[in-house]
């Protein structure tokens, strides 16, 4: 088994090439998905949210009010920290689950851990290389306010709030670059998807 962990700043296209090596054949763990599942109602960490931030930040059903939260903990570090510090340690604990699960499974073929925040968190030792998506600021500002429909200054908060791109691109051990030309992206990714396929097999 190879262990792609793929990361890259807000709104840079990562979900993009997530799906275009799930096409390609990998097994991807999305860590958004994972965070979706773990503050689910009635779960520990949903516990810890509610205790921490209030009954005000969830929804009629009892479930995490993500949107309300969201515009809180991006406009304040101290409560985006003690998010962080709940949801963080049990989106870890759950890709090694999955990572383990895959290993006893005895599969022989090529993982992606999809997660926003590998580098910041570390998470680099859970695997064999990493792969940067980046892209032009201006076009990631863009971007988030189009589809998160935020402002300028929304926007930069959130692009703010994680590691800069450079010191991503430093700790990257290939950089996918993304101009927003499909083409040339899904070329870039398949050119690193056959590398890695024939080091994985020689």
């Amino acid at each position: 088994m190879r262990i792609i962990g793929l990361t890259g700043g807000i709104a840079a296209g990562k979900s993009q090439v997530s799906s275009m090596l799930m096409e390609l054949g990998a097994v991807i763990i999305d860590a958004d998905i994972v965070a979706r599942e773990i503050v689910k109602k009635g779960l520990p960490a949903w516990k810890e949210i509610r205790d921490e931030f209030g009954e005000e930040y969830l929804l009629p059903d009892g479930e995490i009010n993500r949107k309300k939260l969201g515009e809180l903990v991006f406009s304040h570090a101290d409560a985006l920290a003690k998010l962080n510090d709940i949801t963080h340690p049990a989106i870890k604990a759950s890709i090694e689950n999955s990572i383990d699960h895959l290993i006893a499974e005895d599969y022989q073929g090529i993982v992606v851990v999809d997660a926003a925040l590998l580098l910041e968190k570390g998470w680099e030792t859970m695997v064999d290389e990493v792969w940067v998506v980046d892209a032009p600021v201006e076009k990631t500002i863009e971007r988030l306010m189009v589809r998160n429909n935020l402002s300028r200054e929304q926007a930069l908060s959130r692009i703010n709030s994680q590691m800069s791109r450079q010191q991503r691109i430093d700790k990257a051990d290939k950089i996918i670059y993304n101009n927003w030309d499909i083409s040339s992206l899904r070329e870039q990714v398949e050119e690193n998807w056959y590398r890695v396929l024939k080091e994985f097999h020689s």
